[in-house]
């Protein structure tokens, strides 16, 4: 029997540890995480905070788990918390904020998603006897569209937050991503946020993981936290050595994934019917809309997986394709060719 690839455009969620992550998690030496003494799990959380500028860090399960942490911490019960109209948090987690902190959401709706300090001056709560107390300004950089934000637009949100004593907290799932587009440092992004999470699993080829970063007294609270949550974990370091080779190696291989979704990009328009904005093809992801009359967008999806292609379906026509390190540009080549052959 022939084994065929699978080519996985779903997200960069989906990317095999590498044969060197392998290797460390056989070999990493471990204790108990819960009593902080996995030396492999400090190593990977004294690396993080240095690499984002923070004081410490929290190795967890995953990025929602991170991004409530936060939540949880910062807030007390009937607080509001502002936050992008299409972010991960308000759209992508479950509810969960509401659920497990109890805290309200207060939406910004931009069309590029960006949150400014216009909209944080609009959005805080004054104070009234009617009203819920504002209590954190949650940020995203990269945006759940694929696009970066400009280090001067986080500025002015942070600004503004500030003039109203809020913490300001950025979900970075794909932080490296948006160094890497901007061409700075992540410590220059994350000057603009009192804490931040980033993930190890999406695009950095960590099975597992996500971190917390933030000050010392943020950091112990949100470990208090975690173990509320039932993220309490033990001889984790099997995990954590996956992290340590994703700050250390998989950070300095992101323009190669960015290249390839340019180049994807520029295929894709080569194609009829195809609408895509190449100047919003930030990172990794590449958005694009199918435009032909009649097109069978249910039987897409499947007719791609029967040519060894995975894919999410389209909303509304729109589609979402991700690259990452088991993607290279002769599987993009065979993409093109599948779906040049649907719309010819």
């Amino acid at each position: 029997m022939i084994d065929i690839k699978t080519i996985d455009l779903r997200s960069d969620t989906v990317t095999q540890p590498t044969e060197e992550m392998r290797q460390a998690m056989f070999s990493a030496i471990v204790g108990d995480d819960v009593y902080e003494d996995d030396p492999t799990v400090l190593k990977l959380q004294e690396k993080a905070a240095f690499m984002t500028g923070f004081e410490d860090a929290l190795f967890v399960p995953s990025g929602t788990m991170a991004n409530q942490l936060a939540i949880m911490t910062y807030t007390k019960r009937g607080d509001e918390i502002i936050l992008g109209y299409d972010s991960h948090i308000a759209v992508h987690e479950v509810g969960a904020a509401a659920v497990l902190s109890n805290v309200g959401y207060r939406t910004v709706k931009n069309a590029d998603g960006v949150i400014t300090g216009r909209d944080v001056e609009e959005a805080v709560r004054v104070s009234d006897i009617h009203y819920p107390d504002t209590g954190l300004l949650c940020l995203e950089n990269a945006l759940s569209n694929g696009t970066v934000v400009p280090l001067e637009k986080m500025e002015d949100a942070y600004t503004a937050a500030k003039r109203y004593g809020l913490p300001i907290f950025l979900d970075g799932a794909r932080l490296f991503n948006a160094a890497e587009y901007l061409k700075v440092s992540p410590k220059e992004i994350t000057r603009y946020c009192d804490s931040v999470m980033f993930c190890l699993s999406k695009g950095l080829c960590s099975p597992v993981g996500s971190m917390l970063c933030g000050d010392t007294a943020f950091i112990k609270k949100a470990r208090k936290n975690r173990k509320l949550l039932g993220g309490g974990m033990r001889q984790v370091g099997v995990l954590a050595a996956c992290g340590l080779i994703s700050l250390e190696k998989m950070t300095k291989r992101l323009h190669i994934d960015h290249g390839n979704a340019l180049y994807l990009a520029d295929k894709l328009v080569e194609l009829p019917h195809i609408s895509l904005d190449r100047e919003a093809v930030h990172i990794n992801i590449v958005f694009f809309k199918i435009t032909q009359p009649g097109f069978d967008h249910d039987g897409f999806a499947a007719y791609l997986l029967d040519n060894g292609i995975k894919i999410n379906g389209g909303d509304g026509g729109l589609y979402r394709f991700v690259v990452h390190n088991d993607v290279n540009r002769d599987d993009i080549d065979y993409v093109f060719g599948v779906i040049n052959n649907i719309l010819h």
